[in-house]
């Protein structure tokens, strides 16, 4: 069974690193950028199997990188993630209505991302 794949974008480099080493001891095969521009340039040729979305970004922030995935009709069956500290009533509507699948406040704990992202790879 080939590794499933994970594509994170988090522009804060210490927690890029931390959630890619989590995310790789766990057996899961994954692939970090640090911009919205960058995850939607690579994701139709490495179509990851989950992405994993911070929502403050430079150049374009996860709300649009992910209702542009959600409109790609290539890409938008791939479940959204968003991890995030922006923690508003609003700002968790607002991801819905661009379509993310599950939307977690940071500070986080470490399982219960696992958890979610076992749970959306496992449909």
């Amino acid at each position: 069974m080939s590794k499933k794949k994970i594509l994170i974008v988090e522009d804060e480099e210490s927690l890029l690193k931390l959630e890619s080493i989590l995310l790789t001891s766990k057996g899961y095969e994954v692939r970090g950028v640090a911009n919205g521009r960058a995850a939607l340039e690579g994701l139709e040729e490495d179509m990851p199997d989950l992405v994993l979305l911070d929502i403050m970004l430079p150049e374009m922030d996860g709300f649009e990188v992910c209702r542009r995935i959600k409109q790609n009709p290539v890409t938008r069956h791939i479940p959204v993630i968003m991890l995030t500290a922006k923690k508003t009533r609003e700002d968790m509507e607002r991801g819905r209505e661009v379509g993310a699948d599950c939307y977690i406040t940071k500070p986080f704990k470490s399982a219960m991302v696992i958890e979610t992202i076992q749970r959306y790879l496992s449909r």
